[in-house]
């Protein structure tokens, strides 16, 4: 008998109700588990996930949130080996799972070391404060806080596992939990992999639940304070936006549909150069890969009209040197689809494409296979179809085969090409092989309005490019039109989907109490210790030091030109000044700076470890022989680190604005400058 498919709701796993089905190996077509449609109560799941999991990640820092992450990827990557075993039953080579499987902990990873471009705070402070009087005693600033919500992600079946990981990487870096629902075929890899992450203990109670059943009504008790994301097909995901749940609701709903994806053979890129044989080989890998069931995968491929023989015959010889079958197999490279109804619903797209674009390699009824059967797996031959005229047969451009199936097709010209790859009304990636910067830029901009991504690949990113196909985690997934509309992962982009933007006003010390980050003009705060001589815990925002005044000389500007080395007009030749903005001999920037530091550093050892760097620096008002400058240093903001060991310093990162005046109080520089400071508790 086979196992069950269970579900993970409020705390517990359950089996579920309703219809009973068949899940079967893909390879071997035997049933492995058994699952049910429905039995969970989704209203209580998304009131638990907001009363229990939401508040717990809400009160914890981007720090620790992050580190989270970081905990929960070294985790999974312990078990990765019973992940990949499960893998192969959906069909998936190796080198397949990798992507799905490596890949997704990658995402946890990528946004683990994130945290380090957040503030050690549960919200984030965006951007710049806005002034909004004259005085100055009237401004605003935007913060971003999580969403009271819950964030629920309805998967495809293709990658159960990076499809999961890559979203709640993001939405538990943000501190919204999750429901999440993959697809139900592929439901029992993604299980496997939710299983260990709840025995774990990482995650707050409440944090993550799974759906592995059709998920009927899901839905139906959002609110304004969800967000709602999707991938899967154009045709579902535009049934799911207009649910009325949504729309009553205004719930933010992300949609990344699969697409008609384009690549492009550059002009210059003839046979016998590296990008023609980078082309041959990145239409291979995208319609072998996973069985072509990719959303990314190459869909369209765009060649020189003059040389689309030339490349008919490469792409044939390197797809006849794809062993398909067990993807366990000595020497298999291409596995089998997720399942046999997949497989029927492949073939009718393709006789539907058929009829207006030829089948120029491989057969849709006949395969060659190494250890497994072709009337139990569910498998199909790699697929390569002409379209001799792209613009006329336009099937090509509206029905996607969802697996190992690309179309050839001539271009005469760049801006046909551009046109053409149009054709297919928004997708989430477009590449182009081309050694030549003039048709690159000129490809890259007529292209991107239709494009959420484009690649460039050529002989000098070759070895490290990732591919067409790979979305990566700090770069936005997702593409215009057909392909969804929306984004998803994109570094802190993606972070700020599931986060509330809020406009603050008030007075300068008001903003500072609520964001914790001083702004210009709060009240501050004086001691008599000098700042740089307390230890990270005892230093408060808005604690200021103002140094003793110096009047800068030509002297000064002389000696810094020798010291430096810079001898610009301005400041070392006064005849030079007809026609220019100076009035004379100016002060170098950088000297003012490096004055300003050498007023307020206090010379004595103390808890500042270094100078870490230097932030938003400007000069705003020319500094000439005479003037008088002084210093007001301000605690601006506070990050702790993380201890790398044991033995590591407890130490954090401050921020101190740096604001340097002339003798009538006016702004002449500006910086933030960063210390990394020692704690003084070293536990």
């Amino acid at each position: 008998m086979s196992a069950v498919v269970q579900n993970y709701a409020m705390g517990q796993w359950v089996p579920g109700s309703g219809t009973e089905s068949q899940i079967l190996d893909a390879v071997t077509g035997e049933p492995i588990f058994t699952a049910y449609s429905g039995g969970l109560d989704f209203e209580a799941m998304m009131h638990w996930a907001r009363r229990t999991g939401n508040p717990a990640l809400r009160k914890m820092t981007f720090q620790q949130r992050g580190l989270m992450l970081k905990k929960l990827a070294f985790h999974l990557l312990e078990h990765k080996e019973e992940f990949y075993t499960l893998s192969y039953r959906t069909g998936a080579t190796r080198a397949d799972s990798w992507v799905d499987i490596e890949g997704g902990i990658g995402n946890l990873f990528a946004y683990a070391s994130l945290r380090r471009k957040f503030p050690d705070k549960p919200f984030d402070v965006e951007d710049e404060p806005i002034g909004l009087s004259k005085g100055g005693t009237f401004m605003g600033h935007h913060i971003l806080v999580p969403k009271e919500g819950v964030a629920i992600h309805i998967n495809a079946y293709n990658f159960p596992v990076w499809g999961m990981l890559e979203k709640i990487a993001v939405n538990l870096l943000a501190g919204m939990p999750a429901i999440v629902k993959p697809a139900p075929i592929t439901a029992f890899l993604t299980e496997a992999v939710v299983r260990r992450i709840i025995e774990s203990n990482i995650l707050p109670e409440g944090a993550l639940q799974l759906v592995t059943g059709t998920g009927e009504g899901i839905l139906d008790h959002v609110t304004f304070q969800d967000v709602v994301t999707f991938t899967g097909s154009a045709a579902t995901g535009r049934k799911l936006k207009a649910h009325p749940r949504l729309i009553q609701e205004a719930v933010p709903f992300t949609m990344e549909a699969d697409s008609l994806n384009s690549s492009v053979l550059g002009e210059d890129a003839v046979p016998g150069t590296p990008e023609f044989d980078l082309f041959i080989k990145e239409i291979r890998k995208e319609i072998t890969s996973k069985a072509g069931q990719k959303c990314t995968a190459i869909r369209r491929a765009l060649v020189p009209e003059k040389l689309l023989e030339d490349v008919q015959i490469a792409l044939g010889r390197e797809l006849a040197k794809t062993a398909i079958g067990n993807p366990q197999a000595e020497g298999v490279r291409m596995g089998s689809l997720v399942g046999r109804e997949q497989l029927q619903k492949l073939r009718g797209q393709l006789t539907e494409l058929a009829r207006q674009t030829p089948i120029i390699y491989g057969d849709m009824d006949r395969v060659e296979l190494i250890g497994a059967d072709a009337e139990k797996g569910a498998f199909i031959s790699p697929i390569v179809m002409l379209n001799q005229d792209p613009f006329r047969c336009t099937d090509t451009h509206e029905v996607e085969a969802f697996g190992p199936v690309a179309t050839l097709m001539p271009y005469k010209t760049l801006e046909e090409a551009i046109e053409i790859t149009k054709m297919g009304k928004g997708s989430l990636v477009s590449s182009i092989a081309t050694f030549d910067a003039q048709i690159a830029q000129e490809f890259a901009m007529g292209a991107a309005t239709h494009h959420g991504r484009i690649l460039v690949l050529n002989r000098e990113c070759a070895k490290e490019s990732t591919g067409h196909g790979s979305p990566m985690p700090m770069l936005i997934h997702g593409g215009p039109g057909r392909a969804g509309g929306g984004e998803e992962m994109g570094g802190k982009r993606g972070v700020k989907h599931f986060m509330q933007r809020v406009a603050i006003q008030g007075s300068p010390s008001m903003v500072t109490a609520i964001t914790g980050v001083y702004q210009k003009g709060a009240r501050q705060i004086e001691h008599d210790k000098h700042p740089f001589q307390k230890y990270f815990e005892e230093l408060e925002i808005g604690e200021t030091y103002t140094t003793h005044r110096h009047t800068v000389t030509e002297a000064d500007i002389a000696n810094f030109a020798n010291v430096s080395g810079d001898h610009f007009y301005a400041h070392v030749d006064a005849t030079s000044l007809e026609g220019t903005l100076f009035e004379g001999r100016v002060a170098h920037g950088y000297y003012i700076l490096s004055k300003a530091a050498g007023m307020f550093v206090h010379p004595k050892k103390g808890p500042v470890l270094l100078n870490y760097g230097l932030e938003e620096c400007r000069f705003t008002k020319p500094v000439y022989p005479g003037m008088t400058i002084g210093v007001q240093l301000s605690c601006k903001e506070k990050v702790s680190q993380e201890k790398r060991s044991e033995d590591d310093v407890a130490k954090g990162i401050v921020k101190w604005l740096v604001d340097v005046t002339d003798e009538t109080g006016e702004t002449v520089a500006i910086a933030t400058i960063l210390t990394m400071v020692k704690m003084k508790n070293q536990g």
